[in-house]
């Protein structure tokens, strides 16, 4: 039973009809439709296009949608069949856009139900049955064409020669109208809507040549000459069709690596009653407060927290971090986490929309549906192109037809053939998803493919301080003691003071500690925005904190936080802090500067502190005290010089300056909706996955620009071929599929973890 049908209770198969009715159950809508705004009744629904063969089907499919009453928006990206359509629910609903779409040919189907298991297997088996149809039935019409090619005029005796060709006839029967089937059908839907498509030369040029060769089997004398097509049929069929099922593979381990980790949640849990019984249900049918049993391999299904004594988990999804963590009794556990242990309880207290995984899942939506500039320019050229292909065919034929009008037709064919657009399609959006989803396995999410094109142009990083370049703790810089003082005892005591403390300070005195602190307290207190104070065994006052709680002289040119010791003496030290610089900020740095990158910190903070940081991790150059409008002011300045900058920082308060930069990176585990303004959301919080990414980017642009040469050298070269008469439509056919399939596969290399 696929996903849909369990979570909307039913017990048979579905049909359409349910695909329809599933679309607008509400429970099922949580899982694939977001409000756009609080005060907008207009939804937006990410799906999964079913029966998309090549680019051209993204036009078709909005085409079917575009002036729909109702429809806002409806943009389709074909590397990943993902339809995203804003809709208003006043005008219309997602079943009557999944009827429109299902007369043009196509199926609408969400995310979890499209990825199941049965209707995977279904598409691939059926995809499987015609290039196997094609295969051996071009064996079998090669082998009774083969005598033909080989023997003298007159060997063969004209009654044997017309069996084997009403034998090749019959062989290219189910060719035609099985194998064949997706071209027909799609060069169909685009004639009903007057226009031409991709499939629409391959789908003329097989029913070319099966009714001229048709013809000529029927009546060798006849108008049509005694020449038949039938082995070129069938090869460029069988060709054309194992071109695309490799394509399809390879493009589902490319795109597809987005959609397995957009697949994690279960589509069923295991709820405990308040008896202690449990019960098997739809996941989306869990509430808030509700306790689930989740056993070893499972996703959590909510963000909860932990009622067993201990759970070992993998987030490695929402933070990037691939090593196991562990998680204790009341700590939580987030929605798509894996658990790595026996089976755990956990009470669920954020469902569907509320969780962190729903947040990623909507900027990874975004990201494959987004149709970056390049393939907007590709699919532009496309459509006059094959415009082009079809009066360049029918030209050809006629020009022949003056000169030998036996080869006419063949040529023509090849023409049509050959010279499908397809590769030039797939070419960008091919590689930009297979960067995105390698790039979100590590706990990167690229919000806009399109931001590949300008991460690979950036020349300038611009970086924010704290918070991106700096961690959101402190760390101890110094310690200032008085005269007899030992060092590592006097740390030792005041860890001893902070380590029940939770605050920034205290916590950097605990850490920075050797020795263990086993001093034992006396009516130990905490003062609120003072300090800590206790008495030891023998009564003797102690206190940790401000100048002022423990009686020392304040420091008001100090450049950083300070604490101070004091004993029953008086002060005893002073310790210095600051803050904590992110262990891969000074790699980073100098990754970029080996990449001819210059390097800017920007911040509000005073000019001594920026200096310190970027000094540390050696940034080029420093502005600091910079409010927010000054950032922005001194970023257009920087792009004014020329510079391409992208913009790093926290996404909380650098919204303005990460949406004028040509890129931009939001670095740290803030909630993704705070960063909406980021092109790029770093999770685990590394520098160097912002270099990784750049360098990615890069990489791509150049894998693109590879595709899109091939694609114009492959037309450059085969269409002059095909129109002087070297290269006969079989040949064409395994051109054009191996055109596409090696821009796909040349993608794949980018799928890779680098």
């Amino acid at each position: 039973m696929s996903s849909a049908a369990w979570a909307s209770g039913h017990r048979g198969p579905l049909t359409v009809n349910d695909d329809f009715a599933v679309l607008d159950d509400p429970f099922e809508q949580e899982a694939f439709t977001a409000v756009v705004d609080e005060d907008d009744p207009r939804r937006e629904s990410v799906l999964v296009v079913q029966g998309m063969f090549c680019a051209a089907c993204a036009d078709a499919v909005e085409a079917a949608l575009d002036g729909v009453p109702g429809v806002d928006a409806a943009q389709v990206n074909a590397a990943s069949r993902r339809l995203r359509v804003r809709w208003n629910p006043a005008y219309t609903t997602l079943s009557a856009l999944a009827r429109r779409v299902g007369d043009h040919g196509y199926r609408l189907l969400p995310l979890q139900q499209a990825l199941s298991l049965d209707e995977r297997w279904r598409e691939s088996r059926l995809a499987l049955w015609r290039l196997f149809v094609a295969g051996f039935c071009m064996m079998q019409v090669m082998m009774f064409a083969w005598p033909a090619y080989v023997a003298d005029p007159g060997d063969i005796p004209p009654d044997i020669d017309q069996l084997l060709r009403w034998a090749s006839w019959v062989l290219s029967v189910p060719v035609v109208f099985f194998a064949s089937g997706p071209f027909f059908a799609q060069a169909w839907a685009d004639l009903r809507r007057r226009r031409i498509g991709m499939d629409t030369p391959v789908a003329l040029g097989i029913a070319v040549t099966f009714l001229a060769s048709s013809a000529a089997t029927f009546d060798p004398s006849g108008p049509w000459g005694h020449e038949v097509w039938f082995d070129s049929l069938t090869m460029f069929v069988a060709f054309l069709l194992g071109g695309r099922y490799l394509e399809a593979r390879l493009r589902e381990r490319t795109a597809g690596a987005l959609d397995a980790l957009m697949n994690r949640l279960p589509a069923a849990v295991v709820r405990e009653l308040a008896d202690g019984r449990t019960e098997t249900i739809s996941a989306r049918r869990l509430r808030v407060g509700d306790v689930v049993r989740v056993a070893a391999g499972e996703a959590f299904p909510g963000d909860g927290v932990l009622l067993d004594q201990g759970a070992t988990v993998d987030e490695a999804l929402l933070t990037g971090e691939s090593r196991a963590c562990t998680r204790s009794r009341g700590e939580g556990v987030i929605a798509g986490s894996l658990n790595l242990g026996g089976v755990v309880r956990v009470r669920v207290d954020r469902l569907g929309a509320d969780t962190r995984f729903a947040q990623i899942v909507r900027l990874m939506e975004q990201a494959a549906t987004d149709k970056p500039r390049l393939a907007v320019l590709a699919d532009r050229i496309a459509a006059p192109f094959l415009v082009l292909v079809m009066l360049a065919a029918f030209a050809a034929g006629w020009a022949w037809w003056q000169v030998d009008p036996s080869r006419a037709l063949a040529i023509a064919v090849a023409v049509l053939i050959v010279t499908c657009p397809c590769a030039l399609s797939l070419a960008t959006p091919a590689a930009m998803l297979a960067s995105a989803g390698a790039l979100a396995r590590r706990g990167v999410l690229v919000r806009r493919l399109q931001a590949f094109e300008a991460m690979a142009g950036v020349n300038a990083v611009v970086f924010d301080k704290t918070g991106t370049l700096t961690q959101d703790r402190l760390e101890l810089a110094g310690v200032r003691l008085r005269s007899g003082a030992e060092r590592d005892a006097v740390l030792a005591q005041a860890a001893a003071l902070a380590r029940d403390s939770l605050h920034p300070v205290a916590r950097a005195i605990a850490a920075a500690a050797t020795a263990d602190p086993t001093v034992r307290w006396h009516s130990l207190q905490e003062r609120a925005g003072q300090g800590v104070e206790a008495r030891d065994a023998q009564g003797r006052c102690w206190r940790l904190g401000s100048a002022l709680f423990a009686g020392a002289m304040p420091e008001h040119d100090a450049d950083g936080p300070r604490s101070y010791l004091a004993d029953e003496q008086g002060w005893l030290a002073t310790f210095e802090f600051r803050e904590a610089v992110r262990e891969d900020a000074r790699d980073a740095v100098n990754r970029l500067r080996a990449q001819g990158i210059r390097t800017w910190v920007l911040s509000g903070d005073r000019a001594s502190a920026a200096r310190r940081v970027a000094q540390a991790v050696g940034v080029d150059e420093v502005i600091a005290e910079a409010s927010p409008e000054h950032k922005l002011t001194q970023l257009q300045a920087l792009q004014a010089r020329g510079w391409r900058v992208a913009m790093v920082g926290d996404g909380l308060n650098d919204g303005p300056v990460l949406a004028w930069a040509e890129a931009s990176f939001a670095i740290g585990r803030a909630a993704p909706l705070a960063q909406a303004r980021s092109d790029v959301v770093v999770q685990s919080g590394r520098l160097l996955d912002v270099v990784d990414t750049i360098e990615r980017a890069r990489l791509t642009l150049r894998v693109v620009r590879q595709n899109l040469a091939w694609a114009a050298a492959y037309n450059a070269v085969c269409v002059p071929l095909a129109l002087i008469g070297w290269m006969p439509p079989w040949l064409a056919g395994l051109g054009m599929a191996l055109s596409s399939l090696l821009v796909i596969a040349n993608a794949w290399r980018l799928n890779a973890d680098r």
